[in-house]
């Protein structure tokens, strides 16, 4: 099986309620900052589910690309168990 970075639409990432609690806005502007000077260095990981994309990794980065008022972001879909 190969896995591929792909783009994918940041709308239609979602993200577990548990997760959300995560968010660490002093992190988030970092990695805001270095995304704006050097891209996005490491794909999030999502996995599909009910028609939409589901955050398995990355929701700093994800955050961080929303603040940015990006629409995709670079993302690698992999086979994960939900939780």
């Amino acid at each position: 099986m190969t896995m591929k970075d792909v783009k994918v639409p940041i709308a239609e990432i979602y993200v577990p309620t548990k997760r959300r609690a995560e968010v660490k806005d002093d992190v988030v502007a970092e990695l805001a900052e270095s995304i704006m000077e050097e891209g996005l260095k490491v794909p999030i990981s999502v996995r599909q589910g009910n028609n939409r994309y589901v955050l398995v990794s990355g929701l700093q980065r994800l955050e961080a690309c929303k603040a940015l008022g990006e629409k995709t972001i670079l993302a690698i879909v992999v086979a994960a168990p939900q939780h």
